[in-house]
């Protein structure tokens, strides 16, 4: 076999397996050459899965790392000076946590598994490094932010709307985006977080986080089958919340 048909087969199978990885919105759009991608996972330490309930970090452990979730979905938390979970966010394949922990050096918040969840760990001060010789790899790094800044932005909206069914069709036309920007189903997905999870994040009672989603389904906005959610009225949701009924506008929210 030819030694250029042994690189090109090489460089098949590591596009390969890039493209399955949760880390290719790192990696594959900057074009980097096989040489700079072996780089990268040269300092990537696949962890053993994270059982539900298991925490990746916890609030006050010293900064050293981030994580890319693969699989499963993880929340992120503080406690408040009342001893009370207040929860943060939600992270879904591909994303990822812990970019809160670089101001000062400490993860602010905990992150626990809310079901079985694979992720990969990034030392930060090697990712530092080797984005430095690699001008790309920094810039994406720099759009990863900027885009955790612009989801918390929402995040704010999203609190600020002046009723329940208001941040239940946020909350829910907010996953659907992240879910359709990352190649998954942009209607129908699975909520691993519980109705008080929910609630919590989006200052709501379970309660009324349980009552707005039976009677979006009873309106036929949405199928609920246990923890599935199918969207199936995607103009009047978007109506809810004040966006026009292009999908590509969901963003927005």
């Amino acid at each position: 076999m030819s030694a250029t048909h042994t690189q090109t087969r090489f460089n098949s199978t590591l596009t390969s397996q890039c493209q399955n990885c949760s880390l290719s919105a790192l990696c594959l759009p900057l074009a980097l050459a096989d040489e700079d991608i072996n780089k990268l996972d040269q300092i990537i330490e696949r962890k053993k899965p994270l059982k539900k309930g298991e925490f990746l970090f916890r609030q006050g452990e010293t900064f050293d790392s981030v994580f890319a979730v693969r699989s499963g979905t993880l929340k992120t938390f503080n406690i408040t000076s009342l001893g009370e979970e207040q929860i943060t966010g939600f992270y879904c394949p591909s994303e990822l946590v812990g970019l809160s922990g670089i101001d000062e050096n400490i993860y602010p918040v905990s992150a626990k598994a809310l079901e079985t969840t694979t992720v990969c760990e990034i030392p930060f001060s090697h990712l530092e490094e080797l984005s430095s010789h690699i001008p790309s790899l920094k810039r994406q790094l720099f759009k990863v932010m900027s885009r955790k800044i612009s989801d918390d932005q929402q995040m704010m909206v999203l609190l600020g709307k002046k009723n329940a069914d208001e941040k239940v069709a946020s909350f829910l036309l907010n996953l659907s985006n992240r879910f359709k920007k990352r190649g998954y189903s942009a209607s129908s997905f699975r909520l691993s977080m519980s109705r008080g999870e929910i609630g919590n994040y989006l200052g709501l009672a379970v309660e009324t986080v349980s009552r707005v989603i039976t009677r979006f389904q009873k309106n036929e906005l949405i199928h609920v089958d246990g923890k599935e959610i199918e969207i199936i009225n995607f103009p009047e949701i978007q109506k809810l919340v004040g966006v026009a009924s292009d999908c590509g506008k969901i963003a927005h929210i």
